[in-house]
C-alpha cells in the first residue's frame, strides 16, 4: 500500500519528524521520492501534489468523516488489571477519554443550527491485536450516554503487561494487565 504525504510536516512511525520548511524546497523538486519501511511504503509528494493534498482534497480529510463536523477530540486509557477482560479495560479508556468534559454547546444552542440530537460520534480504539476478536463493540457502545455513534475503529494498540500479582478471588487466570487507549471524535 503506498500512501502520499504532504511534505509540509511530516511525521512517521520510528522516523524523526521532516520539516520541509517552503524556504528550502528547491525550485526543481521532484514529482515524487520514494523510501522503504519495514511495515508499508511511503511516498511523498512534490511541491504542487503536497499543496493539493492540503487544500482539501479526499486524501486530506484524516480520520473525521465527511459525514462529521469535528468540533473536538477526548482522550482516554482504560486498564483491566485483573479478570483479563480486553471489553472492561475498553469502556474504562472510553469513560476517561468522555468524564472530565462538558459539552454545553449542543445543549444550549451555541452552534447555531446544530441541536443536541445532531451529536456524532466516532470512537477508534488501540486494543492489543491478539485480543481485538474478544472485544465487544456493542458494550463499549453503551458507554455513551448520547449521540449518534457513526463508527468504531479497532486498531493495533494498548499493551498487554504483568499487574505484578495473580488474584484468583478476582476472577484472574494469570498476572496480565490489559491496557486501551481511546479516541472520542466528537462533533455534528
Amino acid at each position: 500500500m503506498t500512501e502520499c504525504y504532504s511534505l509540509l510536516n511530516l511525521r512517521f512511525p520510528s522516523f524523526p519528524v521532516i520539516d520541509f520548511g517552503a524556504k528550502i524546497f528547491p525550485k526543481r523538486f521532484p514529482k515524487s521520492i520514494s523510501f522503504s519501511h519495514p511495515s508499508s511504503k511511503f511516498q511523498l509528494c512534490g511541491i504542487s501534489r503536497a499543496m493539493e493534498v492540503v487544500e482539501g482534497s479526499e486524501e486530506s480529510k484524516g480520520s473525521s468523516s465527511p459525514l462529521m463536523k469535528l468540533l473536538f477530540v477526548e482522550m482516554g486509557v482504560g486498564y483491566d488489571q485483573h479478570g483479563q477482560d480486553i471489553t472492561v479495560a475498553a469502556m474504562r479508556a472510553c469513560r476517561d477519554a468522555i468524564s472530565s468534559n462538558s459539552i454545553p454547546a449542543f445543549r444550549r444552542g451555541s452552534i447555531p443550527g446544530v441541536s443536541f440530537d445532531q451529536m456524532k460520534l466516532q470512537i477508534k480504539l488501540g486494543v492489543p491485536h491478539s485480543l481485538q476478536n474478544s472485544l465487544d463493540i456493542e458494550k463499549v457502545k453503551s458507554v455513551f450516554p448520547y449521540g449518534e455513534i457513526l463508527n468504531v475503529e479497532v486498531v493495533d494498540g494498548g499493551l498487554i503487561c504483568s499487574s505484578g500479582v495473580l488474584v484468583e478471588e478476582m476472577g484472574d487466570k494469570n498476572d496480565d494487565c490489559y491496557i486501551v487507549n481511546a479516541a472520542v471524535y466528537v462533533g455534528y
